[in-house]
Parts: C-alpha cells; sequence; structure tokens
C-alpha cells in the first residue's frame, strides 16, 4: 500500500515531485488559485473548495457534508500505487484533518486513538479541523470515536505553517 502525504500550499509542487504522488486533494478557500503540479492528472486532482472554519462566518464556506463525501469517495477509489499529497494554505488544520480522515476510511477496522497518535507523532503542529473530523465521524459511522481522539491530541504545536509529513496509514 502507497502513502498519504501532506503539505502546506507552498511546499505543495516539492512534495508532489520528491514522494512522486499521483493523486492530490486541495481543501483550501474558494477562490484561491492553485496550480495543478506536474505530473497529476485533473481527474488525480480533487479540489474542495471551503474556509477553515468550524462555525458559520459571513462570505466563508462552511466545510459541510458534500465535502468529507467527495473526499471519502476520492480516497476510495485511489488504486494506492504511488502516494497521495493532502494539502491545504498552511498543512495545520483542514489537510491535517483530511489525512486523519483518509487513515480512518482506509482502515476502518484501526483504532482511532492510534491514528490520531500516529498524526501527532508525525505532525507536531497538526491541528485537525473539528468540523471536518465530526462530519467525516458520521459519515464512516465511528460513532464519535474519531472526535474524542483528535479532541484527546488537542492543539498542535504554534507554527505558521506545517512541515511536509507521510501519514501513517498502519
Amino acid at each position: 500500500m502507497s502513502s498519504l502525504h501532506v503539505s502546506p500550499l507552498s511546499r505543495l509542487h516539492n512534495t508532489v515531485a520528491a514522494v512522486r504522488a499521483s493523486h492530490v486533494v486541495t481543501l483550501i478557500n474558494v477562490g484561491t488559485v492553485v496550480e495543478r503540479p506536474p505530473g497529476i492528472l485533473a481527474e488525480r486532482h480533487l479540489f474542495l473548495g471551503m474556509s477553515d472554519i468550524a462555525a458559520p462566518i459571513d462570505g466563508h464556506i462552511l466545510p459541510g457534508q458534500d465535502h468529507i463525501a467527495q473526499l471519502i469517495a476520492f480516497v476510495g477509489a485511489w488504486d494506492r500505487q504511488a502516494p497521495m499529497v493532502i494539502h491545504c494554505w498552511a498543512g495545520i488544520s483542514r489537510s491535517t484533518a483530511a489525512a486523519f480522515i483518509a487513515a480512518c476510511a482506509l482502515r476502518p477496522d484501526r483504532d482511532e486513538e492510534e491514528v490520531a497518535d500516529a498524526l501527532r507523532a508525525a505532525a507536531p503542529s497538526a491541528t485537525p479541523n473539528a468540523r471536518l473530523v465530526a462530519l467525516a465521524d458520521t459519515a464512516l459511522g465511528r460513532r464519535g470515536r474519531m472526535i474524542r481522539a483528535i479532541d484527546r491530541i488537542g492543539r498542535g504545536a504554534d507554527a505558521f505553517e506545517g512541515t511536509p509529513f507521510a501519514m501513517p496509514l498502519g
């Protein structure tokens, strides 16, 4: 099985090239220009336009169940022959939530606490978006376990942007 990698937008192209990724997930504000990295086909790039918020704010797009459904379907269709890179603006909140969600979706048998601990070990600055995690917990039938696991690891270390990392899939 291939690997998941997380990156801030500023390091997207370098990360995709370094890990030889075949798939990219972008979770970023609508209107943000994201140039698809060379070698990534349009059908292998999922763009989810949303703000990094957990409650409604005027002028922003709240992450919704449709975003989660698209993410889970895209990750589920990934052939895992080459790595997937998930990124947001800073590589701290939306992308780390998506990596946690992807790891849980790909391994429904894996304990959520173990996945959260692997995320924290790989990314000290990870602070997964709570709304994305809560929506995915419902979609994946995890009965609050994903929410509790992320609550337990708490807020990550302060950082302007995250350092690219590999998300262990177990």
